[in-house]
């Protein structure tokens, strides 16, 4: 089953694994919804600016892929988009955020997206 799935810090730079993600996420049949600061295209999406708080629909996952000294801004954004799950991938943990999201009713899963694939439980 598909699940649409945000991946913030989204880049086109081919060695980061927020783009390792992209490619795995659609090769894996899930549809992705890349947001970041960096401009540019993964596998046929267009990264959204994350500063401009893009309207997002239908939202399963939210895989982290920025650290926790730049998510606090993006706090309020990313809550609103109503995601069933948060993956915070290793050097994203962040305890006040997974804290606020588990209040919502959030799942919230410290692991590794990519592993998370590999393994057949993401």
């Amino acid at each position: 089953m598909s699940k649409r799935t945000v991946i913030v810090g989204a880049t086109p730079n081919e060695t980061r694994y927020a783009y390792k993600a992209a490619s795995r996420l659609t090769g894996h049949g899930h549809d992705i919804v890349p947001v970041g600061i960096k401009q540019g295209a993964v596998f046929g999406h267009e990264i959204l600016p994350i500063r401009e708080n893009p309207p997002i629909e239908n939202v399963d996952t939210v895989t982290m892929y920025i650290g926790p000294a730049h998510q606090g801004e993006y706090y309020d954004y990313l809550r609103g988009l109503g995601a069933k799950r948060f993956i915070f991938n290793p050097g994203t943990e962040n305890h006040e955020f997974m804290k606020m999201l588990e209040d919502d009713g959030v799942e919230v899963v410290e692991g590794c997206t990519l592993v998370m694939l590999s393994v057949g439980n993401f």
